[in-house]
């Protein structure tokens, strides 16, 4: 018996086999799991299915030896059959119920093994009854991000034994991301939740590509969960392992607690592994001309008024977005790559930098919009770079929507990228970049002999990490941006390096609202960011709507603020100095939801946050009664908008009362 843990969590290893992980005290559970599942060609599982358990390595796998410190346990196991060993690496913050679980395969047989599932985590017996459990996941698609979702397991695994016995069935729910873009359909995340005890497992898949699966159903009477990276079954991932060579398998992690303390451990867990940087703490607030503005249209003529209006409301990054580097009559999607800019759009002798001096002048840092890993297929480097240099399948080069795409594991990808970066920020002074990413090319590449996409594009996504690692090692304090379309590359292992996640594309400000509710369940309030972009047209409270949303998150201002009546320019600038008030508490707080996770129709949405000091509420009321009742009897503040017609009520409950819809508020409870 191996015990290793802390304060907060325990965990317990039997015969090569996880039988308890959760808070100290807590029963043994009764249908345990190996610690790793591999399969591999002539070696799959017990039962004719594509489930990611019940495989013949993993019950083969005997326990060789473990190490442990106050930070990592590492078990050794070993199949004497293949010759393939297992590290099993458990790490775990202190005082976090948070299990971050990753597998280093090696061979130390005869002959080479074509690995095609490798676990990161498996754990039985989650549940002493599958009746009382639900399962969660979140869809995440094109300006409908963070969209939770929650049913019985007995729905997604029904009860298939009655009088007969047909030992441990064949139905899971899965999940699993497909291509480059890591959430887009669903996010890498997932949840057990039991009804009865209110206990709560949320685990996530740190990994920045679509190769990814998680599987959760019922064992021996109990419910189960397996985390991957990519698996043959769901990519077509194969990975050959020769006598002496390692595979190291995507990191996961779980959180155990009630719904709103898993997700709280969580965000937690996420600070304490990121890379540091100050921005983290610092939280300046952002302009960007795209969103509901000039929408990947800019010129020196537009962006100079736009400038004015930012510094004037408070902004301290301005941002020029898409279509900088393009001629204002250029089809330029197709020519993308060298990363230089207009003349047309920015005419005179001083071209764009007459804009970034401007920008700097008003005392704001310059930002620009990069979306590195394309080449157009009209760019000049579609020609220039070698074919190895870009995705290829059976040697052909990959094309998507005009564009080639970059394979970062090769060295003149990354050189060419490298000097794109290096001249904009140290010749141009630019003190941010926002990383966007707009194609998915399928499956992978395999550009490498014998190799399958799928492995060529967890190759990829491995060298895109380390290339993001290099760029922040040379400017230690530029800020990066994480966008893929709005949000469909919300995931760990970009987080833990990039500053910012975009949280969606979405333009209507109603629609935002869900979204902005829900992005914490992915993304700390101190790097999700959120658009808010009045328009001329809006009424006061619809510019209050908009600008509120943003207010516990990372303000992305945008919108034609030039254009403002003298009202709803008052109300930007309020939000500005509101969020500067706070956002200091934001680094450390932690998100929870009074009404439960947001559904994209709710007429009332909330969105707390419980920093040290005090809780912050966001209400957003799109329709319904306008007075709302929370189990919140603190004594309350009305924080944003001050002049508006929210009316609050305290005593055993606080009661909000919002005349009209769309209309939000922000309060402080003490």
């Amino acid at each position: 018996m191996i015990t290793w843990g802390h304060d907060a969590l325990r965990l317990e290893i039997s015969d090569a086999r996880l039988v308890y992980l959760g808070p100290p005290g807590g029963e043994l559970y009764q249908a345990a799991l190996p610690l790793v599942e591999v399969t591999a060609t002539g070696h799959g599982r017990h039962w004719s299915t594509h489930r990611l358990v019940d495989t013949t390595i993993g019950a083969r796998m005997r326990y060789r030896r473990h190490h442990a410190t106050a930070d990592v346990l590492t078990v050794e196991l070993h199949d004497p059959q293949t010759g393939l060993a297992a590290e099993v690496i458990y790490r775990s913050p202190e005082g976090l119920p948070v299990l971050r679980s990753e597998v280093i395969l090696r061979n130390e047989g005869e002959e080479t093994l074509l690995l095609e599932s490798v676990t990161s985590l498996t754990v039985g017996g989650l549940t002493a009854d599958v009746d009382s459990a639900d399962v969660l996941w979140a869809d995440n698609d094109w300006l409908a991000e963070y969209r939770w979702q929650r049913r019985p397991l007995r729905v997604t695994s029904p009860q298939l034994n009655g009088r007969v016995r047909y030992g441990n069935g064949k139905c899971c729910f899965t999940l699993a991301g497909q291509g480059v873009w890591s959430s887009c359909g669903n996010l890498p995340m997932g949840g057990l939740a039991d009804r009865e005890t209110g206990r709560t497992w949320l685990w996530q898949i740190e990994h920045n590509g679509g190769g990814w699966r998680w599987e959760c159903g019922e064992r021996e009477g109990a419910a189960y969960v397996a985390l991957s990276g990519p698996s043959d079954a769901h990519h077509g991932w194969r990975h050959p392992l020769a006598p002496g060579e390692v595979f190291r398998s995507v990191p996961v992690a779980l959180a155990v607690g009630d719904h709103d303390g898993a997700f709280a451990a969580l965000t937690r867990y996420r600070r304490a592994i990121r890379r540091p940087h100050p921005d983290h703490q610092w939280l300046p607030v952002i302009f960007n001309d795209y969103m509901n503005c000039l929408m990947g249209d800019p010129t020196t003529e537009k962006l100079l008024p736009l400038i004015d209006a930012a510094a004037e409301a408070g902004t301290e990054y301005f941002v020029i977005d898409a279509g900088w580097y393009a001629d204002a009559d250029e089809d330029w999607w197709g020519s993308v790559g060298a990363w230089e800019p207009s003349a047309s759009r920015f005419p005179g002798d001083r071209g764009i930098h007459e804009v970034l001096d401007r920008i700097r002048l008003r005392g704001m840092a310059p930002g620009l919009w990069l979306e590195p890993e394309v080449i157009g297929v009209r760019s000049p480097l579609a020609k220039s770079l070698p074919d190895e240099a870009f995705f290829r399948r059976d040697g052909v080069r990959v094309t998507e929507n005009l564009r080639h795409h970059l394979d970062l594991r090769h060295p003149a990808a990354r050189g060419h990228l490298d000097r794109v970066v290096d001249r904009l920020v140290s010749e141009w002074g630019i003190g941010y970049l926002k990383l966007d990413h707009n194609i998915d090319p399928g499956s992978g590449t395999s550009s490498h002999d014998g190799e399958a996409p799928a492995a060529g594009l967890l190759g990829h996504n491995r060298a895109q990490l380390d290339w993001l690692d290099g760029i922040l090692d040379r400017h230690p304090h530029l800020v990066l941006e994480n966008c893929a379309s709005g949000g469909m590359r919300s995931d760990n292992a970009l987080l833990s390096r990039l500053q910012l996640q975009s949280t969606s594309d979405q333009q209507n400000l109603q629609l935002y609202a869900p979204i902005a509710a829900s992005a914490p369940t992915a993304v700390p309030p101190e790097q999700g960011a959120v658009w808010a972009y009045p328009q001329p047209g809006d009424s006061p409270d619809e510019v209050a709507f908009t600008m509120a949303g943003a207010l516990l998150g990372r303000i992305h201002l945008s919108g034609l603020i030039t254009e403002l009546g003298p009202e709803a320019r008052d109300l930007v600038h309020e939000a500005v100095t509101v969020y500067k008030g706070l956002r200091a508490d934001l680094p450390q707080a932690v998100p929870a939801w009074p009404l439960g996770l947001p559904a994209w129709d709710d007429p009332w949405i909330v969105l707390a946050m419980h920093a040290p000091t005090a809780t912050y509420l966001t209400l957003w009321r799109r329709g319904g009664e306008e007075t709302l009742c929370l189990p919140y009897p603190n004594r309350a503040e009305l924080l944003y908008p001050a002049g508006g017609k929210a009316a609050i009520r305290e005593g055993r409950q606080l009661t909000v009362t919002l005349p009209t819809a769309p209309s939000a508020a922000l309060l402080r409870l003490r």
